[in-house]
């Protein structure tokens, strides 16, 4: 079965649950990829540890990693952008395959553009400060288009936090709006880097997610077809 590092935040783990019900090709219910969610949102602020010298959370990370393999999960993986800065040393010494959400994505964006194209990213703050995504698109050939701080601060960070709250209906318009910005400043598609924002966007049943990349849904196919592959 494979192993969820979950509740950051909890919405965002049921999105992801649910993306990997709906992309598991199945007749009966025998057929759906086996999971070991846990959905703990105690684990210290990645923002903050990122950007404020706050606590760390790759202990806690680590513990719950280590618990999912001693219950029996021969995979890893975990639907939460900004944790990934920890990606390598978790995946380090690891001794089941542990999925990245990094890699989900990029594997994805040549479906949408082609190398040579511009590609838009929303996340956290922290998640582009650390250059998670953009030096991996540039690495392949894309040219990252980052949102302004304006954006940022009165757009796509407000909204995050909304979904957190659980507001999500509300603050759906923010992040709509945050899109079609970059889409309009010539991005080709953009990378949803956060597992917040496509909860809001798939509320507002937006348009617009034709033109995005889905961090949660590109992670849960890659489950899906790990889970797939002979001997898995």
């Amino acid at each position: 079965m494979i192993g969820v590092l979950g509740g950051m935040g909890p919405l965002a783990t049921l999105d992801f649950f649910q993306k990997v019900l709906l992309s598991t090709p199945v007749v009966t219910e025998l057929d759906h990829v086996p999971l070991l969610i846990q959905s703990d949102p105690r684990l210290p602020s990645r923002p903050d540890a990122i950007l404020a010298g706050g606590p760390s959370p790759l202990p806690d990370l680590m513990r719950a990693r280590d618990r999912l393999i001693a219950s029996g999960a021969t995979a890893l993986a975990m639907p939460c952008n900004t944790a990934h800065y920890w990606y390598d040393d978790l995946a380090k010494d690891c001794p089941v395959p542990f999925l990245s959400i990094l890699d989900a994505c990029m594997d994805e964006l040549p479906l949408v553009c082609a190398p040579g194209a511009k590609v838009g990213l929303l996340g956290t703050r922290a998640t582009l400060a650390t250059h998670l995504f953009d030096n991996r698109l540039v690495a392949q050939g894309y040219v990252p288009v980052l949102p302004s701080e304006e954006v940022l601060s009165q757009l796509v960070l407000p909204a995050i936090a909304g979904v957190k709250a659980g507001h999500t209906a509300e603050v759906a318009p923010l992040l709509e709006r945050a899109v079609d910005i970059l889409l309009s400043q010539g991005a080709s598609a953009v990378i949803l880097a956060c597992t917040e924002i496509p909860v809001a966007l798939d509320a507002l049943a937006s348009p617009l997610r034709q033109h995005c990349i889905d961090s949660t849904g590109a992670l849960a196919r890659q489950c899906v077809a790990w889970w797939g592959r002979p001997g898995a």
